[in-house]
């Protein structure tokens, strides 16, 4: 990112503390976070457990880096058929999200991910990115598992 320093080892421990602070604020208050874990190693990582409607249970990444906040889930695999118009329908997609953007991983997995700025790292952005998660998960998981899945539901 031009122009951006690199955040400080201080304000990394900032960041990390409100980062604390806030999601273990939504594991006792949103009973849709089932749980918070912290990555292992020196990466400034944590695991969200989310439990929904469309899909029961999924994670939610963080990782705090020297200038943003990258998120990713994991949103379902690779389709074993209709893939192009399961890619299509989440890239038409991609253009009403906000903050997130689904994407193409290994073996053709989807993903849903996105970076916020760390100038920007505070407990509205925060609702805001795990809010918009959970929401485009709910929207779209039913529909795009369907298609990309569509045999398998012909006989339900």
């Amino acid at each position: 990112m031009d122009g951006i320093a690199p955040a400080t080892t201080a304000e990394l421990d900032h960041l990390e503390a409100v980062i604390d602070t806030y999601l273990q604020r939504r594991l006792v208050e949103d009973p849709s976070v089932a749980a918070v874990e912290r990555g292992d190693g020196d990466q400034r990582r944590w695991y969200v457990r989310i439990t929904g409607d469309a899909k029961d249970v999924y994670s939610v990444w963080l990782t705090l880096g020297q200038r943003t906040l990258h998120y990713e889930t994991y949103f379902m695999p690779a389709p074993e058929e209709n893939a192009e118009a399961v890619y299509r329908q989440l890239l038409v997609r991609n253009t009403k999200l906000y903050g997130l953007a689904f994407a193409i991983g290994q073996e053709d997995a989807v993903f849903l991910s996105g970076q916020l700025g760390n100038e920007s790292v505070d407990d509205v952005s925060l609702d805001r990115v795990l809010g918009t998660v959970v929401a485009t998960v709910e929207q779209c998981f039913v529909p795009a598992i369907r298609l990309g899945f569509a045999s398998r539901f012909a006989s339900l």
